[in-house]
């Protein structure tokens, strides 16, 4: 149920806030509440990639790109993600997410997120991911034309060319 309430939470903040541009970073402050907690005591390696999904949420929202996915009959598709873990959340301890669209290719755009507790890096990574209609896969200058925007412009991080290297040799080159 909790999940639900942060969804819900999350659109009701998202259509609240201001609207942000494409390529700023969204900062938010979240608790770890015990539903978050594994057998460990700290939060669930899988709740982290729950949290990116509503960041990722609200970014929509605030970028415009929700009304857009909606108007056109589009889904949002995650097409994948890597993360480090460097320290663990504990039981209602307070955290900062931080999460941007760091670059993006002809089809795929990709977002860096960290989570902090204060100055300390607990967690780090990227997520890909594009919009997908009845026809398949919505390349970017058809969605971000739809937004009235250019496609993002910046250069694609060391980090996300040796991710799809890496991702190249575990599931072949079809993907």
């Amino acid at each position: 149920m909790n999940l639900y309430l942060r969804l819900l939470w999350t659109f009701l903040r998202g259509w609240r806030k201001s609207k942000l541009r494409t390529g700023d970073t969204l900062v938010r402050s979240f608790r770890v509440w015990p539903n978050d907690l594994d057998i460990n005591g700290h939060m669930n390696n899988g709740r982290y990639l729950t949290m990116i999904d509503l960041m990722l949420i609200e970014y929509f929202v605030r970028i415009g790109f929700a009304k857009v996915l909606i108007k056109n009959g589009w889904r949002p598709m995650a097409g994948g993600s890597f993360i480090s873990y460097r320290r663990g959340l504990k039981p209602f301890q307070k955290y900062t997410l931080k999460f941007r669209l760091d670059a993006c290719d002809e089809q795929w755009n990709y977002m860096r997120f960290e989570f902090s507790d204060g100055e300390k890096l607990c967690a780090a990574g990227y997520m890909k991911g594009t919009a997908v209609s009845k026809q398949g896969f919505v390349k970017n200058e058809i969605s971000y034309a739809a937004m009235n925007e250019p496609i993002y412009p910046a250069p694609m991080p060391e980090a996300v060319r040796d991710w799809l290297n890496a991702e190249r040799g575990a599931v072949g080159s079809q993907w």
